[in-house]
């Protein structure tokens, strides 16, 4: 069983910066990808990136890309999301999430950090 809790989220002004952290308990990740989702009021909940977690191989979609990286720190267990220039669109619930290597469900999912970005 797995738990993950993330952190760091906050109110920021467009343009600021966030790091935010997911800790994954219960195992060590190995051929797992961790992924990055965020949920906007009366939206659908959309996929930001992902990491696997032994290759270190990333993906993007395309809003965040050149914005937002993704990372992870093996020793610790644990997945960052440094988000930079922030804009009002990128404010939501972000949720990360875990799915074993080359199938398609996350299947452990954390309760989310909340990011608001406004002026």
């Amino acid at each position: 069983q797995l738990q993950l809790v993330e952190s760091g989220g906050g109110l920021v002004l467009p343009g600021d910066s966030l790091r935010l952290s997911c800790a994954v308990s219960g195992r060590p990740l190995s051929m797992d990808v961790l992924g990055w989702f965020r949920q906007a009021p009366g939206k659908a909940r959309e996929f930001v990136a992902a990491i696997h977690w032994t290759l270190g191989l990333t993906s993007y979609a395309d809003p965040v890309k050149g914005r937002f990286t993704i990372s992870r720190d093996k020793a610790k267990n644990t997945a960052f999301l440094q988000l930079n220039n922030l804009k009002v669109e990128d404010t939501g619930l972000y949720l990360c999430a875990r799915k074993r290597e080359k199938t398609s469900e996350y299947d452990y999912w954390g309760q989310g950090t909340q990011v608001t970005v406004a002026s």
